[in-house]
């Protein structure tokens, strides 16, 4: 950490150079001519910014037991994300190198970030709760998907079961509610000193450990309890829940940046909203000025040339064998010497507040369908969450100005959920049993309620659109109050 954060540049600007050198034979590499590659503006030049979209037959192709194709490397383990445009999920390749020099590094890196600003920690004096998404791991073609925690979990070295609860058995099973249980039986009567996981799954799980044990909080169950490591979702629709479940004031919440494709930052400084970008885990970065985001057209910009607040797309190019690659999250630099990062967004509207991972064209396909099997005809819409309240569930809101509505509402909301379930596999698992995501709610707005909010706005006629989906009630309010007004 101390060379990349003294010479973050000339760090990035080797490891490009590496990962084209290592990969000029695969077919990727001869194709953009990657042997002829010798800076970086040549490196732009070659290779294309690309989408799921684009290299999902190369991934398909892999997944079937070709090998080379973007990278020398055999390939077997493929990451299951979130649903794209076209597809239900995407399936992210997993390379050895990138499971040991970037997701392995970072746990690492994470643990001596922590033990560096706390010197008094007694992390292991106990044990560390983890909480992983969904996971099942599947075999196809001599090939395993599975979200990357379960891939994670099956791939760590044996002596990590010793200092992590619950055991690896527990931790992969596939059934939520089943899984649930069996972690609260494990863990109630362990030393647990720290969290890992999804803040939405987590609220989940401490609100079971409470309901089990009859405590009035976490504290009470594990008293030693330091810390919690989280990621994937915006944490701050959940800091007060947390903080009222563990009333502790020297409690320390450190935030991470991980995905399917990749383990990009982490928190390094205590009570911080930033994070350090880590710069050498195998992945180049490149960006992207939303100002001037034109999807797979757009011109990016190396590291060196950041400027601070400006909100970037990011691209990367990784040890896994994607290449220059249009994750879809939007970042902002807080902070360049060092490299520090807030995430800020999407480069699309979505919801991910618990993990749903909800875009825009989920929505409109689904509103799509519930209309076609009903008869019924919508003017305008947008959706918000429903934010966790103690042990309830949290939920999507949705404000809709019907042209036609339909004759049963409650029929309507049931073919929308279950379309929204077919067409996106996150949303579908947080759905499972009410657990994280209740039915969606619908309110009914009356004729001409967007139309007076953008007047009242300015925001009449031309670009002006009404925000499909947010990952805060901002917008969804004021309509609400502005319904209640007339």
């Amino acid at each position: 950490m101390e060379l990349f954060l003294k010479y973050p540049i000339d760090v990035q600007e080797e490891l490009l150079h590496k990962l084209v050198e290592k990969a000029q034979d695969t077919e990727i590499g001869k194709k953009y001519q990657f042997s002829e590659i010798t800076t970086y503006a040549e490196f732009a030049r070659n290779v294309p910014i690309q989408q799921y979209e684009s290299i999902e037959h190369l991934v398909e192709r892999t997944r079937k037991g070709e090998q080379n194709v973007f990278w020398p490397t055999p390939i077997k383990w493929f990451a299951k994300s979130s649903g794209t445009t076209n597809s239900k999920s995407k399936f992210i390749p997993v390379s050895e190198e990138a499971l040991e020099d970037c997701h392995f590094k970072a746990g690492k890196d994470m643990l001596c970030l922590y033990f560096n600003n706390n010197e008094n920690a007694k992390l292991f004096m106990g044990k560390s709760l983890r909480l992983g998404g969904s996971s099942a791991v599947y075999e196809d073609n001599n090939s395993y998907f599975g979200d990357l925690s379960a891939i994670i979990i099956e791939n760590l070295p044996f002596w990590v079961d010793y200092n992590s609860a619950p055991k690896q058995e527990t931790a992969l099973m596939g059934e939520w509610e089943s899984k649930m249980k069996a972690i609260v039986d494990e863990t109630i009567n362990e030393d647990i000193t720290s969290l890992v996981g999804v803040p939405s799954w987590m609220l989940v799980l401490l609100n079971y450990v409470l309901e089990r044990t009859g405590k009035n909080n976490i504290l009470e169950v594990w008293p030693n309890l330091e810390v919690y490591f989280h990621g994937g979702v915006n944490f701050n629709p959940y800091r007060e829940q947390f903080k009222k479940l563990i009333p502790k004031e020297t409690f320390k919440y450190y935030e991470t940046y991980n995905a399917s494709e990749g383990f990009f930052a982490i928190q390094d400084v205590n009570n911080s909203l930033n994070m350090l970008l880590m710069l050498d885990y195998g992945i180049f970065y490149e960006f992207i000025p939303m100002d001037n985001f034109e999807g797979e057209n757009s011109m990016a910009i190396p590291l060196s040339e950041v400027k601070l607040n400006t909100n970037y797309a990011m691209v990367i190019t990784t040890n896994g064998g994607l290449w220059r690659y249009l994750i879809g999250d939007t970042v902002k630099f807080m902070s360049l010497n060092p490299f520090r990062i807030r995430i800020t967004g999407r480069t699309k509207h979505f919801i991910n507040v618990f993990g749903e991972e909800l875009i825009i064209e989920n929505a409109e396909t689904a509103l799509k369908q519930a209309c076609l099997k009903t008869g019924a005809e919508v003017c305008e819409f947008t959706v918000a969450p429903i934010f966790m309240v103690d042990d309830k569930s949290g939920g999507h809101e949705w404000l809709i100005e019907f042209r036609k509505p339909p004759e049963n509402l409650n029929y309507f909301t049931e073919l929308l959920d279950n379309a929204l379930k077919a067409i996106n596999s996150d949303y579908e698992a947080k759905r499972y049993k009410n657990m994280t995501l209740a039915m969606p709610v619908i309110v009914c707005g009356r004729k001409g309620l967007f139309y007076d909010w953008l007047k009242l706005k300015g925001k009449l006629g031309g670009q002006h659109k009404v925000p499909r989906l947010s990952n805060s009630r901002k917008h969804l309010e004021e309509l609400l109050k502005l319904a209640e007004a007339v």
